[in-house]
């Protein structure tokens, strides 16, 4: 006797859940995702084919605006109170404790040392690169980023310390190689140039390499 044939249906998968579920997760992280805040101190950096990722730990970066502003910061908080300490030891510019707790929460510092206390008690809202004077950087006989550069490889000494340089496009030249003099005067000959990466263009000498590495594996 022959065995009965059992008659094929198709799969049905019922969706509904999975369409509530992909929609709910869509919801969270919209609701949770959080905007970039725009940059206090807007630079637009020129374009490399480097593809070298800059450190995010133990970065000393100063920043360069077209208008020839000069900028500095610390990545750690810690360090930032240290360099504060150190300045002051150095300069003798009346600061206190409290004022060292302030500098930990600024992202940057951009002022004479002679108003640096003034600074650190500035709002959030007048912490922009268009609103301060920047640290002084115009000649060799006023050039205070030799200071702040000489503090912070005092409080890195001993330590692996990422110097970094982020210029705007348009920054005038005398005001790049003053910055350039002091991690001269500081004996710091090695720094990193913050850049947006690009492609490397087809048919180049970089290109030719680049393919023949790919060949030779």
């Amino acid at each position: 006797m022959s065995r009965p044939k059992i008659a094929r249906k198709s799969t049905w998968v019922d969706m509904t859940a999975f369409c509530d579920m992909a929609f709910l997760l869509l919801s969270f992280f919209i609701l949770t995702a959080k905007t970039k805040a725009p940059e206090a101190v807007s630079v637009l950096v020129p374009n490399s084919v480097s593809s070298k990722a800059a450190e995010d730990k133990d970065q000393v970066l100063v920043t360069i605006t077209k208008d020839g502003k000069v900028f500095f910061s610390l990545s750690e908080e810690a360090r930032r109170a240290d360099l504060m300490e150190e300045l002051n030891i150095q300069k003798q510019i009346g600061l206190t404790p409290a004022d060292f707790a302030l500098a930990k929460k600024k992202d940057f510092f951009g002022a004479p040392l002679n108003t640096i206390k003034s600074f650190l008690s500035l709002p959030p809202e007048q912490m922009k690169g268009d609103l301060l004077p920047g640290i002084p950087c115009v000649d060799s006989t006023n050039n205070e980023l030799v200071t702040w550069v000489a503090a912070a490889v005092t409080i890195y000494r001993g330590e692996k310390m990422n110097l970094m340089v982020k210029g705007d496009n348009d920054v005038p030249y005398p005001i790049f190689k003053n910055v350039i003099d002091a991690f001269k005067k500081n004996d710091q000959l090695k720094f990193q140039v913050v850049t947006n990466q690009e492609p490397i263009p087809a048919g180049s000498a970089l290109s030719k390499q680049r393919d023949k590495g790919i060949k030779q594996e």
